[in-house]
């Protein structure tokens, strides 16, 4: 493979056939495919993981509204939107050079790819995404009870359990299972928030166009943008296993760079509906549900709430998928294997120490507090690295050994 900047040859053991720039080779036998299975190939190649990706990070905070709330209104309409460009940005940036990495690593799960971008340090890592997983499941378990309670006038505890059941019985079933639910439940999240976002046009734009252009501080939404896109990207990480349908660095880049927009555009409009009852809407605990009763639409309500629980369900079955895989990927290099019972298992006891978390903080608390953290935690041992020694062992050791290389020559 060759450089992506300059042409020199990048790190060893990938086809010499894989180019940055040159087109994607096919056998015979690929060329003469049916024009769907193209497609399909390019939709697993290309969308796949921007599908994967803003499945981890839509979860039970950004789907009902709270976290847009925490990290983008308190900068107003406009400062928020700002916030939500920049933090798409970073998220696209750092997809991208995450794939380009792991390819060139060969690193399909996030143990082989942190113990190639940090050394020994990977056990940094190990222990700071099993407390970001505890984290994130605890904020879904919430959400999930509140949701439950909300719609159904169920016990917190009733919708809480039914997400950890489904989500420890879809992640059981491996890696093709988690990808069909990536791309049912993005299909159906899409049509529903467009669905969201015409009806709030119709029902309140007045509201909505008064908040646009009434003035107020942007202050913090760099900051704001920042922090919220940093402690989310980790999971161009979680997703590593889906990127085994990428044949080049091609693949990587163009799969990167859309993961930012296909994460981030349901949230932008989720915003701009919010925007119609600023500032009060700041302070809701759940923004969609404030919203949803302003429509005063049963039906329609019950159905967002439905998809919210769907965005809960993907979000949580990528983060504890990319537990099962780390394992599995040990147990193969050991000779054995990770069997659908031991991936339940392991769902079990990752989501039953979840509960437990959400129980204790509840959904505001997590997301005010322990999102926050997490943020300078993977600032340090993995944002930091991606963008330094990462890019050093994609391009500038790369150009060095082709340099050696001709002068030998």
């Amino acid at each position: 493979m060759r450089c992506l900047l300059c042409g020199a040859r990048v790190l060893g053991g990938l086809n010499s056939q894989d180019r940055f720039l040159s087109p994607i080779t096919h056998s015979a036998n690929q060329r003469d495919t049916p024009l769907s299975t193209h497609l399909h190939s390019r939709f697993n190649r290309w969308i796949l993981p921007g599908f994967a990706f803003k499945a981890v990070v839509i979860g039970g905070g950004y789907a009902t509204g709270r976290e847009l709330a925490e990290f983008f209104l308190p900068s107003g309409p406009w400062g928020g939107i700002m916030g939500m460009l920049l933090a798409m940005v970073i998220w696209s940036v750092i997809c991208t050079l995450t794939f380009l990495f792991a390819r060139a690593t060969s690193s399909m799960d996030y143990r082989s790819f942190f113990g190639q971008l940090l050394g020994p340090g990977w056990v940094l890592f190990e222990a700071a995404y099993f407390c970001t997983v505890i984290v994130m499941l605890s904020v879904f378990a919430a959400a999930a009870g509140a949701l439950g309670a909300a719609i159904f006038g169920w016990s917190p505890m009733v919708g809480t359990l039914l997400l950890i059941v489904c989500i420890a019985a879809v992640s059981a079933y491996g890696s093709e299972s988690v990808e069909r639910l990536f791309k049912l439940v993005t299909f159906f999240l899409y049509a529903v928030f467009a669905a969201f976002i015409l009806l709030s046009l119709t029902h309140f734009s007045d509201r909505i166009a008064t908040g646009l252009s009434t003035h107020y501080p942007t202050t913090g939404w760099v900051l704001g943008g920042v922090t919220y896109s940093i402690y989310n990207v980790v999971g161009a990480v979680i997703i590593l296993p889906v990127l085994r349908h990428l044949t080049s660095q091609r693949d990587a880049v163009i799969a990167g760079m859309l993961c930012g927009p296909l994460a981030m555009l349901p949230a932008l409009l989720f915003l701009i509906c919010m925007v119609g009852y600023y500032p009060g809407i700041a302070s809701e605990p759940l923004p969609s549900d404030f919203l949803l009763n302003k429509l005063d639409m049963p039906l329609f309500h019950v159905l967002f709430q439905f998809m919210i629980f769907s965005a809960l369900l993907e979000s949580g079955t990528g983060a504890v998928h990319a537990i099962n895989e780390r394992v599995a990927h040990v147990a193969q290099l050991r000779g054995g294997t990770f069997g659908r019972n031991g991936r339940l298992a392991l769902a079990a006891v990752v989501l039953v120490v979840s509960v437990f978390v959400a129980e204790h903080f509840g959904l505001v608390n997590l997301i005010a507090r322990g999102y926050r953290f997490l943020a300078y935690l993977f600032m340090i041992i993995y944002i930091l690295p991606i963008v330094t020694y990462g890019v050093w062992r994609l391009f500038g050791k790369a150009a060095r050994q082709s340099a050696q290389t001709a002068t030998a020559d």
